[in-house]
């Protein structure tokens, strides 16, 4: 049976909330949200001010059970009256914790690597329009007029090329140190689910029709996770990024060159 409102959203002080949606609860924590199906829930406890949810367990496992604390007396009351009065009977014993999807809300390190390559790139782009502006006010017009074509071509060579090189060397780390599952589909389109070796159930966003995808975690964040890219792909992307990357450089050599040497006096 659907578990669906008017069941009183909780919320403490800290900012968790524990709701109930149409196929179980979710509880949202600062930085993580999991989202627990009504066939794992066992019953749920109110507890005064706290409401506890307990899950399925084997026979002679102690049951996992995720709290919310602080919270209106009165409306914990109801929310567990409500949940309870929803949760059919079942005879068959599963562990629940194994049904209950994590998902992690902090950035990824990818999403916090293309945060600072997008500063890096705008950093650059500045520099850029710093030397432009300078030139111009200095009269050096032909100086003024070179850097933006070759300054434009130069960032972008270096934001591409940093961010080949760095997603080979993550998926080369990954592939060496982490660890291997299998991630199945779920119930929504682009997201996978995969099992951490802790036992907790993750969510993998990744666009495919497969039936199945092999993903590679990070055993000590196990939130960094991709799906490894085919042998030749990931040789022929190093192979391009590390040619971009030097063309980049080379560029920022060519600008250094050429404003030292209008600077020394030898003009454009």
């Amino acid at each position: 049976m659907s578990i669906t409102s008017p069941i009183p959203v909780l919320q403490d002080r800290d900012g968790t909330v524990l709701s109930a949606e149409s196929e179980g609860l979710v509880l949202e924590r600062p930085r993580e949200e999991l989202t627990i199906p009504t066939a794992a829930i066992s019953r749920v406890r109110a507890e005064g001010r706290s409401v506890a949810v307990e899950l399925r367990a084997l026979a002679g496992a102690t049951p996992s059970v995720h709290r919310i604390e602080d919270v209106s007396e009165a409306a914990a009351t109801v929310f567990a009256d409500a949940v309870n009065a929803l949760l059919p009977e079942r005879t068959e014993e599963i562990d629940g914790s194994a049904l209950v999807v994590l998902r992690t809300l902090t950035p990824s390190r990818r999403e916090k690597f293309m945060r600072s390559l997008k500063w890096f790139v705008f950093g650059c782009l500045g520099v850029v329009v710093a030397v432009c502006v300078t030139a111009g006010i200095a009269g050096d017009a032909g100086l003024a007029i070179a850097v933006v074509p070759i300054g434009v071509i130069t960032t972008a060579g270096l934001g591409v090329g940093v961010y080949c090189v760095w997603t080979w060397n993550r998926e080369r780390r990954l592939l060496k140190h982490g660890i291997t599952v299998v991630a199945s589909p779920a119930n929504r389109p682009g997201a996978y689910l995969y099992t951490d070796s802790a036992g907790m159930t993750r969510v993998l966003s990744h666009w495919g029709v497969e039936p199945y995808v092999r993903a590679g975690y990070n055993p000590q964040d196990p939130s960094d996770v991709l799906v490894p890219q085919a042998p030749f792909m990931r040789r022929f992307n190093i192979t391009l990024g590390a040619f971009i990357l030097f063309c980049g450089l080379n560029g920022v050599a060519l600008l250094a060159f050429m404003i030292v040497d209008t600077l020394s006096g030898g003009g454009i």
